[in-house]
């Protein structure tokens, strides 16, 4: 009885420090991007967007690149009205098509002159089609790969330089639980996050000791909204409803808002990967330790579930909004909603 009565403030003691230190922990993370710059690709709309607001919540000052300069004015609009403590000087926009190398070292040049540096890089540009192999075209792969893959890549060389200079430095790479698990009908996508997943991977293993932390972010499903401007082929209708309602369904996916959340904590943190949503660490443990078993899942995905191949079709892809109106409506809700929040119906 009197070693317990002499434990119990030592308990009590040791419970309060735990909570101070956890409590400083946060505190830390949550002002690591105080003043810093974050450039985030395809920062326009959709998780980019998203990723944008949650940074600045931060802190952050912010610079947004995309190719199609009237949705970053949209974008650059939407957080400054958002009531997220941004002036008109803490954040700014750069036309710029990431996958012609020549273009986005000057555009990095340029954002470089305006802010002094570029403390975070968010590598998130990228396009996702959607259909079966068979009506997958030669050129479906290489739009993949420029998009998904190349941009990330000429966007890292760009900003590399100056933060090995300084030492200092923080690289997010947005891939995907496709790149962990190949999904079947998204084989372009897949391989190029592959390649996405590997190049992250590298950097984090020549970088970490020179004082750049790189963040290798594999998401599950989330609601962002995009899957409006994703590219269909093959039997349209019916891929673009299977994919629109995993990209819609609650339990399935998680939002933008939560998953943008979880990066920052990650980026603040130094975390070297991350997979977002229960339902994507399952799939990569279960790949990872089981492949021939996930190999099999996928193949009865491919035969029972998903749409067959159309082989009088032709090859090109046509973007969600013109295919929409062929989905499950009553299920979709949440996606609509995110499409409006994250700026993905301004074309």
């Amino acid at each position: 009885m009197k070693i317990g009565k002499a434990l119990l403030p030592l308990g009590i003691l040791a419970g309060v420090g735990w909570y101070g230190i956890s409590a400083v922990r946060r505190a830390r993370r949550h002002n690591y991007f105080d003043g810093k710059v974050v450039l985030i690709t395809g920062g326009s709309r959709g998780f980019g967007l998203a990723l944008a607001t949650e940074f600045a919540k931060h802190g952050a000052r912010l610079i947004l690149t995309a190719r199609n300069l009237e949705e970053l004015e949209h974008a650059r609009k939407k957080l400054l009205t958002a009531n997220l403590g941004l002036l008109e000087e803490d954040i700014a926009i750069f036309p710029c098509d990431l996958t012609d190398a020549e273009q986005t070292r000057k555009m990095i040049e340029m954002a470089t002159s305006q802010f002094g540096t570029i403390d975070v890089l968010v590598n998130n540009a990228g396009i996702i089609t959607v259909g079966p192999v068979e009506n997958q075209s030669l050129d479906a792969f290489h739009m993949a790969m420029e998009s998904n893959f190349y941009t990330m890549l000429h966007a890292t060389v760009a900003v590399l330089p100056k933060m090995l200079e300084r030492g200092d430095g923080n690289i997010v790479n947005i891939t995907s639980i496709g790149a962990k698990l190949a999904v079947p009908h998204l084989l372009p996508y897949s391989a190029s996050k592959f390649a996405a997943l590997g190049f992250s991977q590298g950097l984090h293993a020549e970088l970490r000791s020179k004082g750049i932390r790189v963040t290798t972010v594999c998401p599950g499903l989330m609601r962002t909204g995009s899957h409006t401007h994703a590219l269909f082929t093959g039997d349209r209708d019916r891929e673009y409803r299977w994919f629109s309602l995993g990209a819609s369904l609650p339990f399935i996916s998680t939002s933008a808002k939560c998953a943008a959340r979880q990066v920052v904590q990650a980026t603040a943190s130094g975390r070297t990967e991350i997979t977002i949503t229960p339902q994507a660490l399952l799939a990569a443990t279960f790949a990872q330790a089981l492949p021939g078993c996930a190999a099999a899942c996928m193949r009865w995905v491919n035969a029972l579930a998903l749409p067959k191949p159309l082989h009088d079709s032709d090859l090109n892809l046509i973007p969600g909004s013109q295919v929409r109106g062929k989905e499950v409506t009553p299920f979709l809700v949440l996606g609509r909603q995110a499409a409006r929040l994250y700026n993905e119906n301004t074309r």
